[in-house]
């Protein structure tokens, strides 16, 4: 399965704060768009009622007539505008075309009482209409007729002055909005600002710096979350300084036991010429030899997993003296140790694990290159930093074990004398100086082992 999506916390308050604003904004403006309709809808009532109730006045009876009393002028002011006329229409008895446009939709049912206008909607030419109907009685008393009149206008011009209200309402809160958004992000952004220079604070963070996290301006949660952490942190110190004495405790009494019984075996060796016990003799030196270099081994490593101590120093004339200190076992062992590089090279870093590194690179190329090979000691300066690199010319290693050198107790070879731990504390002091240990097979044989210091 793979990992779950992560949304950012600020990602999610930024969320949470303008979506609900854009929805309250869409839903206002609804809203006012109802509103502003509600509105042109009772302006358009109340224009139809007087229009209604003026066309009524002009219809007259007369004798067992009528009398519509309506000049072509007032007939033109009504249609003038063919895209918001207004029509009318005179029946009587109702529905019986006397007047006007005979095409206006009939009222779904008939007005509540005389005088009373009723209003419906409906269309006329596919266009939508506001239409009243008013019901006038006349005649004599036992001979009463009903007239009907209908006024109708279209609703199009009140609807599009609606929108136009509306926009011009949300425009400018729109415009609010926008400025309440980067007034919320910017708001985001200064409450997330403490986490966010925490975040910087552990990412900057060495494996090794345990000390307590200092936040003096944060809130309240922050303050919360940086107590818990520097909780943690003095739990983790007290682990590793208890561990790291147990290692250096232990350590410190197995060397003195090892090197005794290194004096007793070697003492044993001269005191015997039996063939059988040199050989048992011989076993026991070498296993001892092993162990009280596994102890030093062990004991290196736990130096180096402390944060290196940066000074300024010379990687080259370092370089030069360490390969000056190996050269008398490297006679010894029928090789030529030699050095190659810069004649000075100015860096920042601990001494100690420098030449520890430079010795491990040395004795691990002394134990399994064979007699007669050439050791070469380069220091220079590369794009990425001082490179610091031990080369030789021996049989180098199969491809397969290449990603297993600087692992912990792995050995590329069953010779006596090595435990394993060499390599890694090279690659953990290349780490300690801000870079990386690699190595590279060379041609057409050899090892190269190379320290990239940042």
């Amino acid at each position: 399965m793979g990992e779950p999506s992560r949304l950012s916390l600020r990602r999610q308050l930024l969320l949470w704060l303008l979506l609900p604003q854009l929805v309250l904004w869409a839903g206002g403006g609804l809203l006012a768009y109802r509103f502003a309709l509600t509105y042109a809808e009772k302006g358009i009532d109340q224009s139809l009622t007087q229009s209604v109730r003026a066309l009524a006045r002009q219809v007259k009876p007369i004798g067992s007539g009528l009398l519509i009393d309506f000049p072509r002028a007032a007939q033109d002011v009504l249609e003038q505008d063919p895209n918001d006329r207004i029509s009318y229409m005179v029946s009587s008895p109702p529905g019986q075309f006397l007047l006007g446009n005979q095409h206006l939709p009939p009222p779904p049912t008939a007005p509540s009482g005389e005088n009373e206008p009723l209003f419906y909607g409906g269309l006329l030419d596919g266009k939508p209409l506001r239409i009243v109907a008013l019901d006038v009685s006349y005649g004599a008393e036992d001979a009463r007729q009903t007239l009907r009149v209908q006024v109708a206008k279209g609703t199009a011009l009140q609807q599009r002055i609606a929108r136009e209200l509306v926009a011009d309402m949300l425009a400018p809160l729109l415009a609010l909005g926008v400025l309440l958004s980067l007034l919320v992000y910017g708001g985001i952004q200064r409450g997330l600002t403490p986490l966010t220079k925490l975040t910087a604070q552990l990412e900057n963070r060495s494996v090794n710096a345990l000390s307590p996290i200092g936040m003096t301006q944060a809130p309240s949660e922050v303050h919360a979350l940086v107590q818990a952490i520097n909780g943690l942190l003095d739990e983790v110190a007290r682990s590793v300084h208890q561990e790291k004495r147990f290692i250096n405790d232990a350590a410190h009494q197995l060397r003195t036991p090892l090197a005794g019984l290194i004096s007793q075996v070697e003492l044993a060796q001269r005191d015997t010429s039996e063939p059988v016990l040199l050989e048992r003799l011989r076993k026991v030196h070498t296993g001892a030899e092993r162990s009280a270099r596994l102890v030093h081994q062990l004991l290196t490593l736990a130096r180096t997993e402390t944060q290196a101590r940066r000074e300024p120093l010379d990687l080259a004339a370092l370089a030069r003296e360490v390969a000056r200190e190996w050269t008398p076992r490297a006679l010894a062992a029928g090789m030529d140790l030699g050095y190659e590089g810069e004649e000075h090279l100015r860096i920042e870093g601990d001494d100690l694990q420098l030449r520890e590194a430079l010795s491990n690179l040395i004795d691990n190329a002394l134990r399994y290159t064979p007699r007669g090979s050439t050791i070469t000691l380069r220091v220079d300066h590369g794009p990425e930093g001082a490179r610091l690199a031990v080369e030789d010319d021996g049989p180098g290693l199969n491809p397969e074990d290449m990603a297993h050198v600087f692992q912990r107790f792995w050995r590329g070879s069953q010779l006596p004398g090595g435990c394993g731990l060499g390599l890694a504390i090279v690659q953990e002091i290349a780490h300690r100086h801000g870079g990386e240990a690699r190595v590279e097979q060379l041609k057409p044989q050899g090892l190269r082992i190379e320290l990239r210091l940042g």
